[in-house]
């Protein structure tokens, strides 16, 4: 199975569905020990990829990529822009412009230059309570799956679930969260949960796809 330009795009409009379902969720969180705009920042970005879908349906599957990354930078909403932006900036750079078709091989080079992109802004790694404490390990659980698009999907959301529920037992080192210290400690990360829902997403969409085909 080759990830084909429709399976991607269905990719991301279950990553904005489930943003959007959870912008309340993730303002909630939050508001216990930052600025409690999360969620807003995270719809928006659920907009904003809606939006392209409409718009970019016969741009390349690089160009609509990197036109979610240079978007997102541009959403004005603490650190989750930026973040979000590098991400998506490194989810495209392994590809060409003329792909039409993406290999298990080449998606999980994918995932793993998302992971060095943001190693080159950040210096959270597992342990932090960030959303490296998702990415980490789901590119990692990517990259060691078998060559096979659903199974590289299916490994990378279980491992990002498997990061998120470790961040309630951890205590912030980033962002405002970290003046609370312990006070952190049974809540989890707020970038770990959009994460764990981009993966998640990633996963519904191909699952779906593959469904209606």
């Amino acid at each position: 199975m080759l990830l084909t330009k429709e399976s991607l795009f269905s990719m991301f409009r279950f990553v904005a569905l489930l943003w959007q379902e959870n912008t309340a969720r993730l303002s909630e969180i939050d508001s216990r020990f930052g600025d409690g705009d999360h969620g807003v920042t995270i719809g928006k970005m659920a907009d904003l990829i809606l939006s392209r879908l409409n718009e970019r349906q016969n741009e390349s599957a690089k160009g609509f990529i990197e036109s979610l990354g240079s978007g997102c930078m541009e959403i004005a909403g603490g650190s989750a822009g930026p973040l979000y932006g590098v991400l998506l900036e490194g989810l495209a750079g392994p590809l060409s412009d003329g792909d039409t078709e993406i290999t298990p091989v080449t998606l999980k080079a994918m995932f793993s230059s998302t992971r060095s992109a943001l190693f080159e802004i950040t210096k959270a790694r597992v342990g932090d309570k960030t959303l490296m404490d998702v990415l980490i390990p789901a590119t990692e659980a990517a990259e060691n799956a078998p060559d096979d698009i659903l199974s590289i999907l299916q490994a990378a959301a279980e491992a990002a679930s498997r990061g998120l529920r470790e961040t309630e037992n951890q205590v912030s080192k980033f962002g405002r969260a970290r003046n609370y210290g312990e006070k952190t400690l049974g809540t989890p990360d707020v970038g770990a949960v959009s994460t764990a829902l981009l993966f998640k997403g990633f996963q519904r969409g191909v699952e779906e796809h593959i469904l209606q085909c």
